[in-house]
């Protein structure tokens, strides 16, 4: 069966065993029901479960052909002393290390171990990963450095050497979007969380910016950590924590007005930012068939006009989406 689902991505971190253990078995038959409807872009890094994700992915897709891949630089991993049963959120990792290196040498040395755990010939996009990030200590002047003097040299040389096709950022926060961009030769960024219905933190500042350069954008996180797809519940989460009570009062009244559509929360967070010409695709992730099923069943689904149009008079998207 294949029903292409054009604008849709698949991200693979849940089938490396984020938050819940996901064996090999769950982890193929979750890409084997994204292939069979459509989806043909699949994302991974070596940050997933320490090179698992890459592992499976390359796994999945050796003999299969039309497939596009992105993967990640700025990590590198090296032989843990000790196996460990969870890390960095991830059940089961492969037993290595990892270390931020975002010069020349770390960017093309980890582009190689990539291509050698997907046991794949190409790599479509490559994304400097979790750059500018202060939760990952990456948010110094050290980093920054690194990539602005060396890594970007070897991102441009991958690209002009054929290696790769596309070459950007994937981030969490529009800050080191808006400071790296003008400097840098980009094609995308994969942007977590932050052009959603309940949070369009890039729209003002890093989307002229996008326009000006001609970067595309694909957008992560349509869920903001579960409670669009949840809804304002009392154990709802909001970019990784319990959501407060002001978001919850937020999600309230978006859910409301999707009701008075008939159009599930979900499926409202999953349109949306596709609606913006900006975004080249959305990008979903989940380790459970039956998640991924409803999820593009609701992406596939025609809503009405009049929703948006309540939705920008409430003031929760803007004039011209």
């Amino acid at each position: 069966m294949t029903d292409a689902v054009g604008g849709l991505a698949f991200g693979t971190s849940a089938l490396a065993g984020l938050y819940r253990p996901c064996d090999a078995d769950a982890a193929n038959s979750v890409l084997w029901a994204a292939w069979a409807h459509g989806i043909r872009s699949f994302d991974t890094a070596p940050h997933y479960g320490n090179g698992m994700s890459e592992r499976r992915l390359g796994d999945f897709l050796r003999e299969k052909e039309g497939w596009v891949l992105s993967t990640k630089v700025g990590r590198l991993l090296t032989p843990a002393a000790e196996t460990t049963d969870s890390v960095n959120g991830f059940h089961n990792p492969l037993p290595f290390d990892q270390h931020f290196d975002f010069s020349y040498d770390g960017i093309m040395r980890s582009v190689e171990a990539s291509f050698h755990r997907l046991g794949l010939n190409r790599i479509d996009t490559l994304y400097v990963h979790d750059i500018g990030d202060p939760v990952a200590g990456t948010d110094t002047a050290v980093h920054k450095k690194q990539l602005l003097e060396g890594g970007q040299v070897a991102l441009s040389e991958l690209k002009s050497a054929g290696v790769v096709k596309m070459v950007g950022l994937g981030v969490n926060h529009t800050a080191i979007c808006c400071e790296l961009v003008p400097d840098m030769d980009l094609d995308q960024i994969l942007l977590a969380g932050r052009y959603t219905l309940l949070d369009q933190s890039a729209r003002e500042k890093l989307f002229p910016i996008l326009e000006k350069r001609g970067v595309r954008l694909v957008v992560g996180g349509v869920f903001n950590s579960g409670i669009l797809a949840t809804g304002p519940t009392k154990s709802a989460h909001y970019d990784y924590a319990p959501a407060s009570d002001l978001v919850l009062k937020k999600v309230s009244e978006i859910e409301a007005i999707c009701k008075s559509h008939n159009v599930p929360l979900a499926a409202a967070a999953l349109q949306y930012p596709a609606r913006n010409p900006l975004v080249a695709s959305t990008l979903i992730g989940t380790a459970r068939t039956s998640s991924l099923m409803r999820n593009i069943e609701q992406f596939k689904t025609p809503l009405p006009e009049a929703l948006w149009n309540d939705l920008r008079r409430s003031g929760f998207i803007g004039e011209r989406e």
